[in-house]
């Protein structure tokens, strides 16, 4: 079996509606889906994605009042963006720096053209250059950022952990993916494992830092990584990891895809998640992210958790 990808990158945020201004407007990707947390339904779970809200565009965000995230190791460090080419970085470059936010020169990572920055709450991100990918490409129509300029995918996600052998062992042997490659960042040893044949999108680099501390959980931090599998294969991922002896969460639910969650050693939260069926199973396609989606177990208990989230914009409107 193999995995196809990153499927999605759940974080924290303290603040939904300043979250919801800087994705859509700043970067300008499409809330797919308004829904909340469905083990905290006190908590917005919010989903920004490409225009049909493809599988592998998905970065989430859970609202949680927490204080701003300690960095350190024992986390997902950084999370790559994938744009078309050097001319879109440097459009970034131009756009990121007119809104404020902190960011390093462009150059390179991985060999590959970069940029990174933060977000206004300290979310790492960085945009990767790619120069293919036009015709996978699904921009949103009413994005304020250009067609051509959109962000069209996640990928690699940075892992930092203090010390490589058992992340590397689920990675290989249980995950089933390879080694490609080794490269210094920061004064960090850094390895780059690939799904299938790799490319950003298909990536998990891993930063070596055993001086760092551990990390603490908060806003601006990442809540766990999740990697692209099939319903066809679903079934045999959760045999998978249990002949494998890797705890897990069995197979859940979460309407828009099957999800299988578990730690590996270094105590980083990785999913399985099913593409399958999409956002598209409860709203449609062109109206997606308009209005609360709640799963069907939830939906009897609609008015009080609406009532308990705030509205994203000063108008009411989700977007």
């Amino acid at each position: 079996m193999q995995l196809h990808g990153i499927h999605h990158v759940t974080a924290v945020t303290g603040n939904a509606r300043d979250n919801f201004a800087f994705y859509t407007q700043t970067l300008g990707m499409r809330l797919v889906k308004k829904t909340v947390n469905q083990d905290d339904v006190s908590a917005y779970h919010l989903f920004y994605a490409d225009g049909r809200g493809s599988p592998g565009t998905d970065l989430t965000f859970f609202e949680w009042p927490l204080p701003r995230e300690r960095r350190g190791t024992r986390s997902i460090a950084r999370t790559g963006m994938i744009v078309g080419g050097e001319a879109s970085l440097r459009w970034w470059e131009a756009r990121l720096k007119a809104a404020g936010l902190p960011l390093a020169a462009a150059g390179e990572t991985d060999g590959r053209p970069a940029l990174e920055f933060e977000d206004p709450e300290g979310q790492r991100l960085c945009l990767v250059a790619d120069g293919g990918g036009e015709a996978t490409a699904h921009p949103w129509g009413r994005s304020p950022v250009p067609p051509e300029h959109q962000i069209r995918g996640l990928g690699p996600v940075t892992l930092s952990v203090p010390v490589l052998g058992p992340t590397d062992r689920v990675l290989t042997t249980v995950l089933n993916l390879h080694p490609v490659r080794e490269f210094s960042k920061g004064g960090a040893a850094v390895h780059a494992y690939a799904m299938g044949d790799g490319g950003p999108g298909l990536e998990i680099h891993v930063a070596v830092e055993p001086n760092l501390t551990v990390a603490r959980q908060g806003a601006g931090g990442v809540h766990h990584v999740a990697f692209r599998t099939t319903a066809a294969d679903y079934a045999a991922w959760a045999a998978h990891l249990e002949a494998a002896g890797m705890p897990s969460s069995g197979p859940v639910n979460r309407h828009y895809f099957q999800s299988l969650y578990f730690r590996e050693p270094n105590g980083i939260l990785f999913e399985i998640a099913t593409d399958e069926p999409g956002f598209a199973v409860d709203e449609p396609e062109e109206s997606l992210g308009e209005k609360l989606a709640l799963p069907p177990f939830l939906e009897g208990r609609r008015a009080g958790i609406e009532a308990g989230l705030k509205a994203l914009t000063t108008t009411g409107r989700s977007g």
